[in-house]
C-alpha cells in the first residue's frame, strides 16, 4: 500500500480536500481523506506533492484513434485539400481511409494511445471501425469503452454485420476495456440496421453511441432527401438505390419514431438540434458528448449548450479525431469550451465534463472519473500556479494554468521506468 498526497485532492464527486491524500493498494483506491488522517491509519510510504493537486485521470468520451495520423496521410496520399463543406470532409476521409495499409492503421492507433496518455487521458470512449485492431488497446495501459461501428444500407451485408458484431461482443476479451456498439449516424445506417443494433445492445447489455445532428447537411437530407448527402455522399459510396423519400422530419425525430432512442445511449455533437429534438433526447435519457473544437474546425456551428444544460441533459467532452481537431488534449477542449461559452459553465462543471460525466455516460463510473474508494488509481498530479487557490479558483487554475507533471495508471507512475 502507498499514500499519494498533495496540497489539494480534487475528487470531482465531492469538494476538494486541502492537504488531501488517498491510499492505494493493488492498483485501487482504498481510502481518502487528509494526509494526517491516512498517515495515522496506515504505516506505508507516502508520495507527497506539495504545491500540487491530485485529480482523477481524464475520460475522453469520443475518440477515433485510427485517424490519429490523418494530417500526414493527407499529404502522403496526395489528397491534401481543404474541404469546403462537411460532406466534402467526409468524402476526403473515405478516400484516404481506403488507401491505408494495415501497418499505417496500427501505427496511427498506437500513436493515438500514446498521445492520450501523455495528455492525462486514462480512459476513452473509442469508436473502433476495424475490429481486427482490438488487441492494440489491451496492452496500452489505458481503459475505457470500445464501440464497434455499424454502418451501411445493404440488407444482406447488414445482416452479416449484425452477426459479426454479436460474435465480437460476446467474445470480447476481459480486461481494462469493455464493449459497446456505435450505429455511425442516422443517414449512414439503414432503418433495419438501427433497430438491429439496438436489439443487439439490449441483448448483451452494452451501451450505444451515435453521431447526431452534426451538420446542416444532415438536417436538409432528413427533411427532403436533397443536398450534399444525397447528391455527393450517397453516389460516392454507391448508395443511390437507398436514397429515401422525403421524410419531413429531423434526424432525432426519425430515430425516435424507429424506437431506437433510449436505453444506455449517448449522442455526439448535437449541433443542429431543434428545441423539440433536445426535449426528446432529455425525455429519452440520452447523454450528449460535446466536441466544440471539431465543430468549429469543420464550420458546422455550435451546439445549443445553454438549452441542453437547462434541460438537465448529461453533458461530457470528447476530442473526436485529428481528422477534425488539432489535438487529442481534453485540457485544450476544456479551455476552449470555457472561452466559447463563458457564462454557461463554471470551471468545476467543465472539469466534471472531462472526468465523472463521461465515465457515467460510457458506463465506466464504477472504476473511473472520480477519486473514490474502490476505483482504479488512475491519478493526475497537477502543479498549481498558485497553491492558495480555493473553490472555483482552484478548478480554474487547474484547467487554465496547471502543469501536468505525473500520470499514474493503477497506482504506477507512467513517467518513472522503475514503476512501470
Amino acid at each position: 500500500m502507498e499514500l499519494y498526497a498533495a496540497s489539494y485532492l480534487v475528487p470531482i464527486s465531492s469538494p476538494p480536500v486541502a492537504g488531501g491524500a488517498l491510499a492505494v493498494d493493488n492498483g485501487r483506491i482504498v481510502d481518502t481523506g487528509t494526509l494526517a488522517e491516512l498517515r495515522a491509519r496506515y504505516g506505508c510510504p507516502v508520495h507527497d506533492f506539495p504545491g500540487c493537486a491530485i485529480l482523477p485521470g481524464l475520460v475522453n468520451a469520443h475518440t477515433h484513434l485510427e485517424l490519429t495520423h490523418f494530417p500526414s496521410w493527407k499529404i502522403r496520399k496526395g489528397i491534401d485539400y481543404s474541404p469546403r463543406t462537411y460532406v466534402d470532409w467526409i468524402i476526403q476521409v473515405i478516400k484516404i481511409r481506403r488507401a491505408l495499409t494495415r501497418q499505417e492503421l496500427e501505427l496511427s492507433v498506437r500513436e493515438g494511445l500514446r498521445i492520450c496518455l501523455e495528455a492525462g487521458t486514462t480512459s476513452i470512449g473509442e469508436i473502433l471501425t476495424d475490429r481486427s485492431l482490438l488487441p492494440l488497446y489491451a496492452g496500452s495501459g489505458l481503459a475505457g469503452r470500445l464501440f464497434f461501428e455499424a454502418i451501411g444500407h445493404d440488407p444482406v451485408r447488414s445482416a452479416e454485420l449484425i452477426s459479426e458484431l454479436g460474435t465480437a461482443v460476446a467474445s470480447f476479451p476481459a480486461g481494462d476495456f469493455l464493449p459497446g456498439l456505435s450505429p455511425h449516424a442516422p443517414h449512414t445506417v439503414s432503418e433495419q440496421l438501427h433497430q438491429d443494433v439496438r436489439r443487439l445492445a439490449e441483448k448483451h447489455n452494452v451501451p450505444r453511441i451515435i453521431h447526431l445532428a452534426e451538420s446542416r447537411e444532415e438536417s436538409d437530407f432528413f427533411f427532403d432527401s436533397t443536398g450534399n448527402i444525397a447528391e455527393l455522399l450517397y453516389p460516392h459510396v454507391r448508395w443511390e438505390s437507398y436514397l429515401p423519400a422525403p421524410r419531413r422530419a429531423t434526424a432525432t425525430a426519425w430515430l425516435d419514431g424507429l424506437g431506437v432512442l433510449g436505453g444506455d445511449m449517448s449522442a455526439v455533437h448535437c449541433v443542429h438540434l431543434t428545441p423539440s429534438d433536445a426535449e426528446t433526447l432529455a425525455k429519452r435519457g440520452i447523454g450528449i458528448v460535446l466536441c466544440p473544437r471539431s465543430n468549429e474546425k469543420l464550420a458546422v456551428g455550435r451546439a445549443p449548450v445553454a438549452f441542453l444544460k437547462k434541460l438537465g441533459i448529461p453533458l461530457s467532452l470528447g476530442t473526436d479525431s485529428l481528422a477534425s481537431n488539432d489535438s487529442l488534449s481534453l485540457w485544450d477542449e476544456m479551455r476552449y469550451l470555457l472561452d466559447l461559452f463563458p457564462d454557461v459553465f463554471t470551471p468545476s462543471e467543465v472539469l466534471a465534463m472531462a472526468t465523472l460525466g463521461p465515465a457515467r455516460q460510457l458506463a465506466l463510473a464504477d472504476w473511473a472519473g472520480s477519486l473514490e474508494k474502490g476505483k482504479r488509481a488512475d491519478l493526475l498530479v497537477i502543479k498549481l500556479p498558485d497553491p492558495q487557490s480555493t473553490g472555483e479558483g482552484l478548478h480554474e487554475a487547474v484547467i487554465g494554468n496547471g502543469e501536468l507533471i505525473h500520470v499514474i495508471l493503477s497506482g504506477r507512475f507512467t513517467d518513472r521506468p522503475e514503476h512501470r
